[in-house]
């Protein structure tokens, strides 16, 4: 299928979505909302934020209910406003949303700690109603804009339209067989995209049903999993180091948010006979390609709904789940910051990145900041932070090298132990007399790396 004609299929089906749900009495939440209650839901924010609505309304959706959620991208997708995604639900986190975007109203499942201002709605604006969700949709609108913290404080704001989000959902159901039958446990919160995606959208567009809670301790995975019978579990590497050994009754496994370590995949999969499906991409790309090592594939395999080439050694990609506000070629191909070595015709292998944003335990961390908190130190000529690979791919650890007889390395580190969250702190900081260049004065890569792995 050719991406204009997906594009094309995708439009249908969000329409098809608003029609209201196949079988209303279904459960959405195991134990909890039916679908049915999820569209009365639906149609009720759609009418609570219609009346709030000013021309380019941006709501803030600070909630971690599932189904209120799920309702509220109804709505959104019903003509409503646009939605906000923090990473974080902090008084901290709240206040940077609000000084990036500006919003004035959000809605809230708990107590939270917003900006003086902010008109909150609570989840009695998610009342079950009669009416039904107006049957309109907006797939090519902005739906949600996604909130991703930095490990070093700079947000970024990504866009996602209804097609954008939906239509990724659709892929994957119709890829891997989702239907009502599944019932899907996700160990990372909705706010998060991969958590979005895959435990509010997926079960959407597939009416499977979905497990209320977000749990991350071993045992409580286990006990969830299996007392609900859950068939697909969407999950992240970290928690795949702790299920390693336990055998679970899953149709489908699933890791994002960073690369799987070889041995932790293996020795699941040893336990677990259907392997663990690894999903690459980014917030700002939506999901591009995956690989299942159980099943023999070494590198990724990029969605058939995709198109990629290597420019310049790295991987571009054409895309209808890309965030609206990527630059792109005149062919319509968004050049990622992921270095990529072609393997045949039809995959490819991760080979680092180029930017100075890695990603260390699933988390993004600005290299460039890191540099900058060290060279304001006493007696730094100079540094440099790199990102080591770990386990091979797009995950890090991190190394630095500082310049400098008189650098004080136990400051160093302290001051970055009070500046830096745990993850993005350096594994190795070294002190040298001067850094290594080339013969045409640019760093010697190839050295600097043999002096943090020593």
């Amino acid at each position: 299928m050719t991406i204009h004609s997906f594009r094309n299929s995708i439009d249908k089906a969000v329409q098809d979505l608003l029609q209201g749900p196949t079988n209303p009495d279904k459960e959405f939440i195991r134990g909890g909302a039916t679908f049915g209650q999820v569209y009365s839901m639906a149609s009720g924010l759609h009418n609570a934020l219609t009346d709030l609505q000013q021309p380019r309304a941006i709501i803030c959706l600070a909630v971690e209910d599932k189904a209120i959620m799920a309702a509220a991208l109804l709505a959104s997708l019903a003509g409503g406003p646009t939605l906000l995604l923090p990473y974080a639900f902090s008084a901290n986190a709240l206040l940077q949303l609000q000084q990036t975007t500006g919003f004035t109203t959000a809605i809230a499942d708990a107590t939270r700690e917003f900006p003086e201002g902010v008109k909150v709605l609570g989840p009695e604006s998610a009342t079950v109603t009669d009416s039904p969700i107006p049957s309109q949709a907006y797939p090519q609108a902005e739906l949600l804009k996604i909130f991703t913290g930095g490990s070093t404080g700079t947000p970024q704001v990504w866009s996602k339209t209804g097609a954008n989000l939906f239509g990724e959902g659709i892929f994957l159901a119709k890829r891997f067989a989702v239907s009502e039958d599944d019932c899907i446990l996700a160990t990372i919160p909705p706010y998060h995209i991969y958590g979005l995606l895959f435990s509010v959208i997926l079960p959407l567009v597939s009416s499977a049903t979905v497990i209320s809670a977000t749990p991350s301790f071993p045992n409580e995975i286990d006990f969830i999993a299996e007392m609900h019978k859950v068939s697909i579990l969407a999950s992240v590497p970290v928690h795949y180091r702790i299920l390693r050994d336990r055998k679970m009754s899953l149709r489908l496994a699933f890791s994002s948010a960073g690369m799987l370590d070889i041995e932790d995949n293996s020795l699941f999969s040893l336990e677990n006979s259907n392997g663990i499906v690894e999903v690459y991409g980014s917030t700002e790309t939506g999901g591009i390609a995956t690989r299942n090592r159980s099943l023999g594939e070494e590198f990724f395999t990029p969605f058939a709904t995709i198109n990629w080439k290597i420019t310049d050694s790295r991987l571009a990609v054409h895309s209808p789940f890309i965030s609206p506000e990527l630059p792109v070629d005149d062919a319509g191909f968004f050049t990622t910051s992921d270095r990529v070595e072609a393997r045949g015709t039809k995959q490819f292998a991760l080979q680092g990145r180029t930017d100075t944003v890695t990603k260390v335990g699933g988390k993004r961390v600005d290299l460039q900041e890191i540099s900058l908190l060290i060279k304001q130190e006493q007696g730094v000529t100079d540094c440099v932070v790199m990102a080591l690979p770990e386990a091979g791919g797009r995950e890090h650890c991190i190394g630095v090298v500082i310049q400098g007889d008189a650098a004080n390395t136990k400051t160093i580190k302290q001051k970055l132990a009070n500046s830096l969250e745990p993850y993005a702190q350096p594994r190795r900081i070294i002190k040298v007399k001067g850094i290594p260049t080339t013969n045409n004065g640019k760093y010697d890569w190839t050295a600097i790396v043999q002096l943090l792995e020593k």
